[in-house]
């Protein structure tokens, strides 16, 4: 059965409407302006679609959470839980096949990007039972898939653009549909941009933004001015679930609102500059009510115990009996099992270059393939954990007094740069020669040697190592305030 959805109106005043079983199959990517109306055409498509598919929504503004109310969506506010808790709730919710929202709205831009990179790694690691149809839709996806790098750091800059890559190209064999909105294509990612096959395109202004998406839709650039003409709430619309052919739509009503307002002219109150003066500057212990604007209102949080409320569709389960305290020797035991499980991931030839996240998730797998008893580290514990294997440290060293200033010197510096601090203190303690350029960018994830230079440049700015050469010019590291050195080593070994 093939099942369509209106999203509105042609030109010629005939309904246009998409297939969602094609949609599920293609993926969909949204481009206009701000004010263009693309949130509008978000929520059309999830309401209309509500009754037929799971749905999640990545919410960095909080605008979707409405939702709740008229179609039951689960809103999880990411501010109040971690990563772990995340990708945790994100299993669940596929295995019980409830929609959420994810509430972004509460953290910056470099929580956005690891919160929802851990949301969406939950819902892509889905047991394959779980694997059920599921629209994913991610609203401003420039943020969390930019083309270029900015302000946030480059640790959540990859695990988020990593998910989203994911999504795009591989999620459908996993049921996942990515649906992603953004206000310039010169901002989003090529590699998740390419991945769609379902174009709607609303007004935009700058040329190289009107040129692209007339390429996408198969125009003549003559006719890319048009873009620039479009209403709010008016698309061009071309690909295998929605016409065969450009086909400028009109986006339909919808039933919920959003938070958000649009700005509307308000007359200014007729004060004298006298009265002006005096409301404004006057030092009083209280401001006047009645001239105090009105805050706007956060929505109500969400009850705090989300896995309980992704349960709810089990039976009620006993409550498990309370664990004995295991003894000293019990959890020496299970640390050297886990350093073990994390020896045996970092042993595979692409471990390096892999996201945090991804690697947690291998790690926690492991952990209940060999039924490791105890709660699972969390990630933080976990970045800890892998900054001090991949620095290739014994678990006798790593107890020692001498180690333990180490590890106290590197949680003074960025997170991302603590595993090559950790990987220099490592081979300075053990008088090994200075690592070269690629071991070095090997231990920060990437490929390039002229990264790992820039970073022990940085790490000398920082104050955290001195670098010398030696008479025959081989590198020697230094690291301050410890008087330790490595030998001297080839660079370019």
């Amino acid at each position: 059965m093939t099942i369509g959805i209106e999203m509105g109106v042609t030109n010629t005043g005939q309904p246009a409407s998409l297939d969602l079983e094609e949609l599920l199959a293609t993926r969909l990517l949204v481009q206009g302006n701000s004010g263009s109306g693309k949130s509008h055409l978000l929520r059309r498509l999830l309401e209309q679609s509500a009754p037929w598919v799971q749905q999640a929504v990545i919410d960095p503004e909080g605008d979707f959470v409405t939702l709740a109310e008229r179609f039951g969506h689960l809103v999880i506010d990411a501010a109040q839980h971690n990563e772990g808790a995340l990708q945790r709730a994100a299993d669940r919710a596929r295995a019980h096949r409830v929609s959420v929202v994810l509430n972004l709205e509460g953290l910056d831009a470099d929580g956005q990007m690891r919160h929802a990179a851990a949301f969406l790694g939950g819902l892509f690691d889905a047991e394959r039972d779980h694997w059920s149809p599921m629209l994913v839709v991610v609203d401003e996806a420039q943020l969390f898939a930019p083309a270029a790098a900015g302000e946030v750091s480059d640790e959540a800059r990859r695990a988020s653009l990593g998910a989203m890559a994911n999504l795009m190209s591989r999620g459908r064999k996993r049921g996942l549909a990515g649906i992603i909105a953004t206000q310039r294509l010169a901002k989003l990612a090529k590699n998740v941009a390419a991945e769609a096959s379902n174009f709607l395109m609303g007004r935009t202004f700058l040329d190289i933004d009107m040129a692209r998406a007339a390429d996408l839709l198969g125009m003549e650039r003559r006719q890319a001015e048009m873009f620039r003409d479009l209403p709010r709430g008016a698309f061009v619309a071309l690909g295998p679930a929605l016409s065969r052919r450009p086909l400028p739509i009109r986006i339909g009503a919808v039933e919920t609102e959003s938070r958000g307002t649009n700005p509307g002219l308000i007359p200014l109150p007729q004060t004298a500059p006298e009265e002006a003066r005096e409301l404004v500057l006057a030092a009083t212990a209280e401001p006047d009510p009645v001239l105090r604007p009105v805050p706007r209102r956060a929505p109500p949080p969400p009850p705090p115990d989300i896995l309980a409320q992704l349960a709810q569709a089990r039976p009620t389960m006993p409550a498990p009996r309370a664990e004995p305290e295991p003894t000293p020797e019990e959890r020496a035991a299970r640390k050297r099992r886990l350093d073990e499980i994390l020896r045996q991931i970092l042993a595979e030839p692409e471990a390096a270059f892999r996201s945090v996240s991804v690697l947690y998730q291998d790690f926690l797998v492991r952990l209940r393939i060999h039924a490791i008893p105890g709660k699972p580290p969390e990630i933080p514990a976990f970045r800890r954990m892998l900054a001090v294997a991949r620095a290739g440290i014994s678990a006798e060293a790593a107890e020692g007094e001498a180690w333990q200033q180490v590890e106290a010197r590197a949680a003074a510096l960025p997170e991302d740069t603590q595993g090559v601090f950790l990987l220099l203190a490592r081979a300075a303690l053990d008088k090994l020669p200075c690592p070269s350029d690629n071991t070095i960018a090997e231990a920060y994830g990437t490929r390039s040697p002229s990264r790992a230079r820039r970073l022990l440049a940085y790490l000398e700015e920082q104050g955290a190592i001195v670098l010398r050469p030696d008479g025959s010019g081989r590198r020697i590291v230094a690291l301050v305030g410890l008087g330790w050195e490595t030998a001297p080593g080839d660079p370019a070994a």
